[in-house]
């Protein structure tokens, strides 16, 4: 959690900001549209827009001695916290035709106006115990900014008509040719990684340690689409020995041949966007693969996965520049051109998750926050996968170089993508 505690000014201007931008990233969508689950791992606009509600109310409303809006939305809107109480399953929130979007929009609102006045008369004793929690609400909810539009995507995406999320789409720019990958290379030795220091982290993302790193080669750049178009053409998907044993079950079980929301279109193909349906760009960094995809593309280039160590050797002090939500470009963008200026490679934070080989595992004197808090992280340290550096569905002010996000290996719906290193 934040290392400092923030003015009661900054965090109520951050607070309108961050809540008035989740508003947006569902003004496009009808009630019809925010009702929509389209399978267990994802869940309806409306409910992100009532938990991350719930979440302010429960954690930060509850504890002043107020009153909850509605006794009953508890059990609604809880995701996973155990010690909060029962919940709703997650593979059945979209069975809540009700409260309407209507009355979670007035929840919402409620919620809102009763934080801001807590901020304002609040002792300062208190606002230095809640602070904290107001900012992890914040961060809270701009990961679910980012579901919300991960998870719409993958509901139109269903579809037989593929319809567009929005209808003023910014016009795409040129895609220009990122040229050949390059390769930044990195000396063995000592390096320390993980959040030390002013600002706001997770729990997961200390303690800073040290790590003895073996010196690597890092591609300075996104996986293209181009290049993985190359990967199915050259039987990608038909070669068990390119892919590891579960993932090539899983090609058989799902019957993968391209990322998700690729279908064929003559000599190429095509891809289901937030924008509708258009020709797969071939400079863009591809997107939408599973760890399973991502290693066996590796291995057939001859190169491998980061992990998230060098990875973040890598990012140390690189600036946070890329395609962010917040940009509203909603899609990954072609890399920039080559600059023998930068020290840093390209694309590293935005456009795509990256996939590292490194198993989401606590680091060397983790411990999660008391309470249930401490359940926000740390209960989700096994059979998951860390991906770094963020998307172009993540806004840019919540992306640090010690974030570390976290998957199954089968999760494609995440704007995920591919970044190789090799051994030097």
């Amino acid at each position: 959690m934040a290392a400092a505690t923030p003015s009661r000014d900054e965090l109520h201007r951050r607070f309108t900001e961050v809540r008035r931008f989740t508003d947006a990233l569902s003004r496009p969508l009808s009630a019809e549209d925010c009702a929509l689950q389209s399978m267990p791992d994802a869940s309806p606009t409306k409910w992100h827009l009532a938990h991350t509600s719930w979440f302010f109310e429960n954690f930060v409303l509850l504890p002043l001695g107020e009153a909850p809006f509605n006794p009953r939305y508890g059990f609604l809107f809880n995701s996973y916290y155990e010690a909060e109480g029962p919940r709703q399953a997650r593979p059945r929130r979209g069975l809540l035709s009700r409260p309407s979007l209507d009355e979670v929009r007035s929840y919402r609102a409620d919620v809102e106006r009763r934080v801001r006045c807590a901020l304002g008369e609040m002792s300062e004793g208190r606002f230095a115990g809640l602070a904290p929690v107001i900012e992890l609400g914040l961060q809270h909810e701009q990961q679910h900014q980012e579901l919300i539009l991960t998870d719409i995507k993958h509901a139109l995406g269903e579809s037989p008509l593929r319809p567009a999320y929005r209808e003023d789409a910014p016009p795409r720019l040129s895609a220009a040719d990122p040229g050949p990958m390059g390769w930044i290379a990195y000396d063995e030795g000592a390096r320390q990684i993980g959040h030390d220091g002013p600002g706001f982290a997770f729990d997961n993302e200390g303690p800073r340690h040290a790590v003895y790193q073996r010196a690597y080669l890092l591609a300075d750049r996104l996986v293209t689409c181009g290049e993985y178009q190359a990967f199915i053409e050259n039987g990608g998907y038909t070669r068990p020995d390119l892919w590891l044993s579960d993932g090539w079950a899983a090609v058989a079980a799902e019957g993968w041949t391209t990322p998700l929301y690729w279908a064929k279109r003559g000599d190429g193909f095509e891809a289901a966007t937030l924008d509708g349906v258009r020709p797969v760009d071939l400079n863009e960094p591809v997107c939408h693969l599973s760890y399973y995809e991502a290693d066996a593309f590796a291995r057939w280039a001859g190169a491998r996965l980061p992990t998230e160590a060098e990875w973040e050797i890598a990012a140390e002090g690189a600036p946070i520049q890329g395609t962010f939500a917040d940009g509203l470009a909603l899609h990954p963008r072609p890399s920039p051109p080559p600059d023998p200026a930068l020290k840093h490679p390209r694309q590293l934070f935005g456009d795509v998750w990256q996939w590292t080989a490194s198993a989401y595992s606590p680091y060397p004197g983790f411990r999660p926050l008391d309470g249930a808090l401490g359940e926000y992280n740390g209960k989700f340290m096994c059979n998951q996968l860390v991906l770094r550096g963020g998307s172009c569905a993540s806004p840019s002010a919540h992306l640090r170089a010690s974030y570390r996000n976290f998957f199954p290996p089968g999760a494609r719906w995440q704007f995920s993508g591919i970044r190789l290193a090799r051994d030097a």
